[in-house]
């Protein structure tokens, strides 16, 4: 049986991890990778997640199943993390969320729900997105189709070219957004853009599938959420995709959610039930965890605030990342503008860079960078920029 199988190539991320680790210089620099890392280079665990995880040991009597939907607490909690607790949509019936493992099986269980219900949709998504979008989305069944999102010649959204497209686009299908941190170009929707797609949406009948995997880690919890609280609030069908992954640092709990917003009460409940079915089907129920731990963050005045000022911490690190690579390259003899990344989001941004010059970065001077040219800004620190920017100086020349 086994000997029809072909090999399979191995991710490109996931391959530069590998060649990362298996160099044995001592001086090199892994900014592929997409995890957050402090000053130190590490990807620490919360103090308010330790806090939730010591409680959670005395609270905790039973190991058992959840049920296929998840922890009804995390659920709902969830549901005001990306909404805000006073937003109409919580109170209109409309609304369900089940719990998921990670962000990836989030969209996994989205995009079969879609399916099952308009197996002719079509999925159009940004160029560029993150790379196992189009994988794992288009492996459900979706026939998968482009918008310009990005213009790498200006560094910035490619916002006419977008809208024109997205003006094409038929009723039933659907639309990929990213929440916010846009990966990996840093380059997020203004509130003007997202109000334009929306006012499409109504207009064409198509339904935005958003990703929003780093809420909190741009401008602020409330300030990452505008598109979706305002879609919520305007379009009849919406789908959300989220994860605790980056704004919790639950990497390998795998601690995620998938909503589905209906026209109406009884809509919704029918969507949940193939959201479930779906779920039984693929990984029967999803693990507690993580999941219990968001909920006790959440449901606690003093672990969210605990957590809120951590997640802070996240972000204004990121965004100073941001400020000190690009004044140390910014000058260079070549001449070449890096002002976007000062502007951007979250932890990517396009360096735009020749794959000459990013080979000699890998070769020449050990600093690990994916062929897109995306960066992870959070892998900067101050022990590194030094020797970052002097790299990054001299392959300019």
């Amino acid at each position: 049986m086994f000997e029809t199988l072909k090999p399979v190539g191995m991710d490109p991320i996931l391959g530069l991890m590998a060649a990362f680790r298996a160099d044995s210089r001592e001086q090199k620099v892994d900014l592929g990778v997409g995890v957050y890392q402090d000053d130190r280079g590490r990807t620490p665990v919360m103090t308010s997640v330790k806090e939730a995880e010591a409680k959670l040991m005395e609270l905790e009597l039973t190991k058992s199943y959840q049920g296929i939907a998840g922890d009804p607490d995390y659920n709902a909690r969830m549901l005001q993390l990306l909404f805000g607790a006073d937003h109409s949509i919580l109170s209109s019936g409309r609304v369900k969320t089940i719990q998921a493992p990670g962000g990836s099986g989030a969209l996994r269980v989205g995009a079969e729900v879609i399916q099952r219900a308009t197996p002719n949709a079509k999925l159009w998504v940004g160029v560029p997105t993150w790379p196992n979008h189009i994988p794992l989305l288009g492996s459900a069944g979706f026939e998968i189709k482009e918008y310009p999102y990005y213009n790498l010649a200006t560094d910035e959204i490619n916002s006419d070219a977008m809208m024109e497209t997205l003006r094409q686009v038929p009723a039933g299908d659907m639309v990929l957004l990213h929440g916010c941190c846009h990966n990996p170009t840093g380059a997020d929707l203004s509130h003007e853009q997202w109000d334009q797609i929306a006012d499409l949406a109504l207009e064409r009948g198509f339904i935005p599938f958003i990703d929003t995997a780093y809420q909190g880690l741009g401008n602020g919890l409330n300030e990452d959420a505008y598109g979706m609280r305002m879609m919520a609030d305007r379009l009849p069908e919406l789908v959300i995709a989220s994860s605790c992954s980056k704004n919790f640092g639950l990497y390998r709990e795998r601690t995620g959610s998938i909503t589905f917003i209906a026209e109406n009460s009884q809509q919704v409940d029918i969507v949940a039930s193939q959201a479930m079915s779906i779920a039984r089907q693929i990984y029967s129920m999803p693990p507690a965890h993580g999941a219990l731990l968001v909920s006790l963050i959440l449901g606690d005045d003093q672990l969210r605030a605990n957590w809120q000022a951590e997640l802070e911490e996240v972000r204004l690190r990121i965004k100073s990342m941001r400020s000190l690579l690009t004044s140390s390259i910014q000058g260079n003899s070549a001449g070449v503008d890096f002002s976007h990344i000062e502007q951007q989001n979250g932890m990517f941004s396009f360096l735009g860079i020749s794959s000459a010059q990013l080979e000699r970065l890998r070769e020449e001077f050990g600093i690990y960078i994916v062929s897109s040219t995306r960066v992870n800004l959070a892998g900067i620190n101050s022990s590194n920029i030094g020797y970052i920017s002097e790299s990054m100086n001299t392959v300019l020349k």
